[in-house]
This record gives structure tokens, sequence and C-alpha cells, in this order.
């Protein structure tokens, strides 16, 4: 059975209610993290009131940002929790599961004294422009990706050939091999998916949109938003990690303080910082070549393996030299410190974002941020197996001498995404537009 909090009574009887706002994140960590960061802003810079639409599972995640704000009220629906509980195969399930709280939340609304004048939403969450409040689509990835998903909402009929796809309508006019669209773009739709691809790709008629980036990063594709929905509601107020509450840290499952006291015993720059996101977890195949890729490369190292098949005895052969460590690390802080001078990622928006913002050079691995000038290139495909010789190479080189121009763009590119979050920077003033945007409301 669905249920939602009850209303809260009014502050003060009398006096004027504050704007109040209504987050709805998408329950997967990389979702729900950015726009608890975002939320955590709103807070700092308004004077709103915020109603959060979680799962209870996900309530540790709300720790830090009900701590620095107590006025935040959680809404806990029950049923389907979090993304990680059944992988990124059940994204359609969880979000069905999402969709039939509509009726809960729409009651909800009706029934609160000081009812939401706006919600924020994962842009998972396309029916939610359908509450009769203003909705602003979230994007925890790139203007770049949601302009992807604008161009295919009704050119589904380019996959019936197996050529290089064409984005003609978008800036510069990219190619793409089919097999390298971002995996959210429905190359071969089910019925029971429909729903969901209607949800991912058709947020361009919201009222607002809300991006985990910035214009000096992606100026080109969030003026062809405002171009494609023909006003400026559009808040590039990224990267997110930089003025958040700490991402990652308080759900920590590694030994932090073995973590940390280990990079400090190591060179500047001389460590690669090895992870894959949240929910991709390595073949047996491609654990064994990357394993010995780094045995080759002689590269000092840092391993978050999660669940993947480490092989037997690798942890020995490398003892001094690497390190293997098992759950969730705090990567903002590890990509922060002085040793790490690259990070071998398999380029998730959020990942690529928190290194750039960093200045930590990425060696990319299927494909993502060669773009800005600050990746390399090691292999593609999330299938891939890749050559242990050839990525024992790149290592090596990308981390000695070979990699000193890439790394200095990374570290000149991290100073001008740190800029733009500071006070007058361009991320800092969209953040207040969109403040200033909800308080109107």
């Amino acid at each position: 059975m669905t249920r939602v909090m009850p209303p809260p009574l009014p502050e003060t009887e009398g006096k004027s209610l504050k704007p109040h706002i209504m987050v709805f994140p998408y329950p997967a960590q990389g979702h729900l993290l950015p726009l608890l960061d975002l939320t955590h802003q709103l807070c700092l810079h308004g004077d709103i009131a915020v109603s959060i639409i979680v799962k209870p599972k996900n309530l540790p995640y709300l720790s830090p940002l009900l701590t620095a704000h107590p006025s935040a009220s959680p809404s806990l629906p029950p049923g389907v929790e979090n993304i990680k509980d059944i992988g990124p195969l059940g994204n359609p399930l969880i979000m069905a599961s999402m969709r039939q709280l509509r009726e809960p939340i729409v009651n909800w609304l009706s029934s609160h004294p000081n009812p939401p004048v706006a919600i924020i939403s994962d842009f998972f969450l396309g029916w939610t422009k359908d509450l009769g409040i203003p909705r602003f689509a979230f994007f925890n990835s790139g203007a770049f990706l949601a302009s992807i998903l604008h161009f295919f909402s009704d050119k589904l009929h380019l996959f019936e050939s197996t050529e290089p796809v064409c984005l003609s309508d978008l800036p510069r006019s990219p190619v793409f091999k089919i097999e390298h669209l971002p995996s959210l773009v429905p190359q071969s739709p089910s019925l029971q998916d429909l729903e969901s691809q209607r949800d991912t790709m058709m947020n361009f008629s919201s009222y607002g949109f809300v991006f985990n980036s910035c214009q000096c990063l992606e100026g080109e594709y969030l003026d062809y938003v405002k171009l494609k929905t023909d006003h400026t509601r559009v808040f590039g107020v990224g990267p997110l990690s930089l003025v958040g509450l700490g991402k990652g840290n308080s759900d920590s499952s590694v030994d932090v303080k073995a973590l940390m006291s280990w990079l400090d015993g190591c060179l500047d720059g001389s460590v690669l910082y090895i992870c894959f996101g949240s929910q991709k977890v390595l073949t047996k195949d491609q654990c064994d070549a990357l394993a010995l890729a780094l045995e080759k490369s002689m590269t000092r190292f840092v391993w978050v393996a999660k669940s993947d098949p480490i092989p037997n005895g690798f942890k020995d052969r490398v003892v001094g030299r690497g390190m293997v460590f098992r759950g969730w690390a705090p990567q903002v802080a590890v990509l922060s410190h002085v040793a790490v001078g690259g990070f071998l990622s398999h380029c998730g928006w959020n990942s690529v974002m928190e290194a750039v913002a960093s200045g930590t050079m990425i060696l990319a691995w299927p494909m993502g941020a060669d773009q800005f000038g600050v990746a390399v290139i090691v292999c593609e495909g999330g299938d891939t197996v890749p050559n242990t010789n050839e990525l024992g190479r790149v290592v090596a080189e990308t981390m000695g001498e070979c990699g000193r121009n890439v790394r200095g763009r990374a570290k000149e590119m991290g100073q001008t995404v740190l800029a733009t979050t500071k006070a007058g920077g361009i991320s800092d003033t969209d953040l207040e537009r969109l403040v200033i945007e909800l308080s109107c409301l």
C-alpha cells in the first residue's frame, strides 16, 4: 500500500508561508545524490520550504541534508526502493513503480495547507510534468544527453539501418555508431519499456530544466535546449559535487582512513584511481586483462572494485604499489587528493564531472570526456576485453612523462570549472536565477 506523509502544519498562524518546492529524485545513487546537492544549495540560497519524495531505504542519503536543513521534509511511499537492489536492467520496473505514485501525490498536493508551487524531478520521471504545477526536469547528466534524447524522440526509424547516425539537428552534427549511442536511446523498444522511454525522451515540454553541468563545458548544448524549448528557463548549476554536502562520503563502505593514509604516502600525481561507477561490474575476462595490465604498467594505483572478480593472488603481486578496496569510496575526496594523477573510469556523467572539477586526467573506458581534451581513450565498449599489453603501455605512458600535457589541460579545466561555482561565476549565477524563478511562482 502506498502512503505519503501527512501535510505539515503551517509554521506560524497568520504569517505568510514560504514558497514550497517538491523535490522528487530517482532512486539510483548517481541520480539521487546530485539532486540532493542541488536541494542543499536551494535551501542555502532561498527562503523556501522543501518536501522530498523518497523510498525508506534511501533515507540515509538524506541525513546530511536533513542535518543541514531540518525543515526539509521527506515523503515516504514504500515499495521498490533503489536501483542498486536489482541492477540497471530493473530501471523499467522501478520507473513503473514510480508512476503508481501519481494519485497519492496528487491527493497530497490537494490537501496541503501550503501546496508546492513547483516540482523539481529527475528526468526519468517525465510524467511529473502533468501534476498540475510547473515541473523543472533535473538532469544529473549533461545537456548533450538531453539533446540526443530529444533528437531521437521522433526519429526511432533511424535504427532500421546499421549505418552510423548523424545527429544533424545538434551543434556540429555529431555522428555516432549505433552501438556507441547512450543506452537510454531505445534502439529496439519493447512494449513494457514504452512508458519508460516516453518518460526519458519527452522532457522538453517541461516548464524548466536544471543540469548538473556548466556553460564552460556544454555552452552550445545548453543554448540548444533554450533554442528548442523557446525559453531561457534552462539552468546549468554544476558541477554540484563542488558545492554539495560531500557526495558519497557519508555512504562510504571502504576503510576510508586506510585509503587516505595510503595516498598520503604516495608522490604527488603518481596514483591511478580506478572505479567503474555504482552499477557497472566487470566480467572475469575484463578483470583479468585489467589486472595484468596494471602489473605490467608498474604504476601505483587504487582500484575500488565493488564485486568485480579480482584474480587470485593479484593483491599479493602488487603489494606496496597498488591497493584494492571493496565497496563504495569517497570519490570526490579521492580525486581531490594530490597523489591522484589519473582516473580510469567508465565515464558516467557524475564521474566525468567529479574528475573535471578536481582537475584529474581521465583514462576513458569505454568512451566519454575526450571532447573536453582531458581524457585518453584506453578501451571502447562496455563488453570489450582490452588488450593487456596495449592497456599496460597506455597506463604507464599517460601516468608518466607522456601524459604531462593531458594532465596539464585537466588542471586548467579544473580551475576554469571551479571558478563557475564561485560567487559571480556562471553556475552560481544560474543557481541564483533558479532561486528567483522558484520564488516568483
